[in-house]
């Protein structure tokens, strides 16, 4: 089991929800109260119609309105202090995406039309984006057409410039103070004494190796998932949740898609994010992506405890146990795989052994029967000496051996003397071939081996 995030505040892998949960209100706001509250936050704003609008419900109130002239309005009423500190970052991070910044992007983003501040919350109304969001089950099952506009709108902002984020005063981590962090995370994981020794161990063997964090690090969202995609058709309209942008690891925003478990639309996404990024991506991406989905758990529980929420907190045992036995059924179902293919490669091996003794033993019984049936001998020399020797070509294509069958040396066939004529009558022997004659097989004198000739004669 995979839970899908890239950062540990990501409504996604409910991180943030567990550490801010105890703090929540009770009462929420409506629609009709948050109308109210966007009428402070925008002069001239008068609302005709408002509906709830979905959210993370454990974070904000969130509605939305319709004013007097048909225009749509979002307002976000944080519910607990963190989460209005979430929306001030975001604001300051929209800010700082200047109008040229956002012209090259594939997608829309958030635009901040007025915030009033009430006590310690701010609540901020955004003009209104087109799309909607689908869940992970829906886009798993898209069209290659979604993919690929999800892949670009990953690889957008993948490719935004770094000083971006460092005028804007943000993080900003090499690839070796990533994994650094995610050690330290770890430490304080193991610290719980909840966390299953296999993961523990899973994890520590995958954060030291070195290799497997190479990588350039690119501005990336921090918390990008199913949530905070809007899409309309097979299009991406717009992308939301601007809290966590930083310098870092591109496998963050990649999370959420591996922790689907759909490994067509994962590779469909990554086959098109590889064709629009102007960096070729390092080829261990998605091996960090899983590993920061499956990481996402241990901060859920170290959350839970800080927030000292029982509930929760045995919500994410149970969530880490079920990864733990998963991740053994699939060691196990490998190893049952490799063990099959051992005995097909040894049953292979025994099977082609037998056959090479049975053609050894065949060949010792026969005995001479066994030789070849044919014998290679000299080409007699001419008897006429006043023939002059061939030209080194007339030689080269004049085959030098004769082939004969064993089985003729009995029947009395007789060898050509040096007359041209045979001992026994027949015709004499056709002359030697000349340059231009066959010099395939065929021309090949089949003639009693000398040997047996004389054995006869005797």
């Amino acid at each position: 089991m995979l839970f899908s995030s890239g950062s540990q505040d990501s409504p996604h892998c409910i991180a943030a929800r567990g550490a801010c949960q105890s703090t929540v209100e009770d009462v929420r706001r409506t629609p009709f109260e948050l109308a109210a509250v966007a009428t402070a936050a925008v002069p001239g704003l008068t609302p005709m119609a408002a509906a709830s609008a979905p959210d993370d419900a454990a974070d904000f109130d969130s509605a939305l309105l319709v004013d007097s002239e048909g225009k749509r309005w979002r307002v976000r009423s944080p519910r607990h202090p963190e989460a209005s500190a979430r929306l001030e970052t975001e604001f300051m991070i929209l800010r700082a995406f200047a109008p040229a910044i956002r012209a090259e992007l594939p997608f829309l983003m958030p635009t901040v039309a007025g915030t009033v501040r009430q006590g310690a919350l701010s609540t901020f109304v955004y003009a209104h984006l087109a799309g909607a969001t689908r869940s992970i089950e829906e886009l798993s099952t898209c069209s290659d057409s979604l993919a690929k506009e999800i892949g670009a709108a990953l690889a957008a902002v993948h490719d935004l410039p770094q000083s971006l984020v460092n005028n804007a005063d943000l993080p900003s981590y090499t690839a070796n103070e990533f994994r650094q962090r995610k050690l330290n995370e770890l430490d304080q994981a193991a610290t719980t004494g909840k966390i299953p020794p296999a993961l523990l161990r899973r994890w520590e063997h995958a954060l030291e190796d070195v290799a497997l964090w190479r990588f350039n690090p690119c501005v990336v969202h921090g918390d990008l998932h199913e949530d905070n995609l809007l899409v309309d058709g097979d299009s991406v309209t717009a992308v939301t949740g601007w809290t966590d942008l930083r310098i870092g690891d591109p496998a963050d925003d990649f999370a959420w898609l591996v922790a689907s478990n759909e490994q067509r639309f994962v590779e469909s996404v990554m086959r098109h994010y590889t064709e629009a990024r102007r960096d070729t991506p390092d080829g261990h991406l998605l091996r960090r992506s899983a590993l920061l989905a499956e990481f996402a758990l241990a901060q859920y529980l170290v959350k839970a405890l800080a927030a000292g929420h029982s509930e929760m907190t045995a919500e994410a045992e149970a969530m880490l146990k079920s990864l733990a036995d998963d991740i053994e059924q699939q060691n196990a179902l490998a190893a049952e795989e490799a063990e099959a293919a051992a005995a097909e490669l040894a049953a292979a091996d025994a099977l082609a052994a037998p056959a090479v003794v049975m053609v050894s033993e065949a060949a010792a019984a026969e005995g001479d029967s066994a030789k070849p049936t044919v014998s290679v001998t000299a080409i007699p020399e001419s008897a006429d000496d006043d023939v002059p020797a061939a030209r080194p070509e007339t030689a080269a294509a004049t085959p030098s051996v004769t082939v004969a069958p064993l089985g003729e040396a009995a029947t009395g066939v007789a060898a050509e003397d040096g007359s041209g004529e045979s001992t026994n009558g027949t015709a004499p022997a056709p002359e030697a071939p000349s340059e231009s004659d066959d010099t395939s097989t065929t021309a090949l004198q089949v003639v009693e081996p000398a040997p047996l000739q004389d054995a006869k004669d005797h």
